[in-house]
């Protein structure tokens, strides 16, 4: 069922999403261009196995055929990971995964689809609840803002605190709306070759910004760069059932995949001890109802 393939993706992206965090800690005026190149290496790795395990075939026609979603995805990934370097991610997630509520939005709208009651319930909470812990989260830096005014800071900090989320949110909702068509409504790919030209096409992406980081005198060795393997391993993971929850139902699986923040956030409260007050339990809470009711409706 795409249900649970949905709930996989769900699940691994949550947990790539922590571990970014851990690596968002790490100092390193190039450390989001590392993680983009072991992103790349992973997906490179899963598509050249996944290739010759299936025994399928893919041709250069293909991976350009898929270039405009892996564009959207691959860039907006890439504002991801640079703006995790003025932000926390626990104000990043919230606004960047509202990309899943919009995608299904719009899929409604070009496709005229008509669903029961629930559905709109679900969409609904879901949204409510990324929003409200986007606010709150704004709202509890207040402390924070304050310290970049005194510092003379607060223009750039303001612009890009705002800027890298919202750009993300709007590339990765077209990226997403754009697989909803082509996996989904009009099946204008498999998901085999999906998966491999998208993961193939973020490989040269990783290349390139290997050469890039030569330039600059950067190392990287892939060993050394556990907590970027984690999250790669499990980002690609993701990305394997990802494209069978989009070419099952996109329009219930993209809120639910967008959700992936509020695991991440149950996740560094557990694992890094971070502190959640009740406004956020209470907001992660309507995100997981919203979710369950998807889930239900597919049962």
């Amino acid at each position: 069922m795409w249900i649970i393939t949905t709930l996989l993706t769900f699940l691994c992206w949550g947990i790539a999403d922590l571990f970014y965090k851990i690596g968002n800690q790490e100092e390193g005026e190039y450390n989001h261009y590392k993680t983009g190149i072991m992103v790349g290496i992973i997906m490179g790795i899963h598509a050249t196995i996944y290739l010759l395990f299936k025994q399928t075939s893919i041709t250069l026609l293909d991976i350009i055929k898929y270039l405009p979603v892996s564009f959207f995805y691959i860039t907006s990934m890439v504002i991801g990971y640079k703006g995790l370097k003025y932000l926390e991610l626990s104000i990043a997630s919230p606004i960047q995964n509202t990309s899943g509520v919009i995608t299904a939005l719009l899929l409604l709208i070009f496709f005229q689809e008509s669903f029961d009651f629930p559905f709109y319930i679900a969409v609904i909470f879901i949204f409510i609840g990324i929003i409200s812990l986007s606010l709150i989260e704004i709202k509890e830096n207040k402390e924070k803002r304050i310290q970049y005014k005194k510092q003379n800071k607060w223009s750039k900090i303001f612009t890009l605190t705002i800027l890298f989320p919202l750009v993300y949110c709007i590339l990765d909702g077209a990226g997403t709306f754009l697989d909803g068509i082509y996996l989904d409504k009009l099946e204008l790919i498999s998901e085999d070759t999906a998966l491999i030209a998208y993961e193939y096409t973020f490989l040269l992406y990783g290349i390139i910004t290997y050469i890039f980081l030569k330039t600059k005198k950067q190392e990287f060795h892939l060993l050394k760069e556990k907590t970027k393997l984690v999250a790669a391993i499990f980002e690609t993971a993701g990305q394997f059932f990802y494209v069978y929850a989009m070419s099952g139902n996109a329009t219930i699986s993209a809120p639910i995949v967008g959700s992936y923040c509020v695991l991440s956030m149950l996740l560094s409260r557990v694992f890094l001890k971070e502190k959640l007050t009740i406004k956020e339990y209470i907001s992660i809470f309507l995100v997981l109802i919203g979710i369950l009711i998807l889930a239900i409706m597919d049962i």
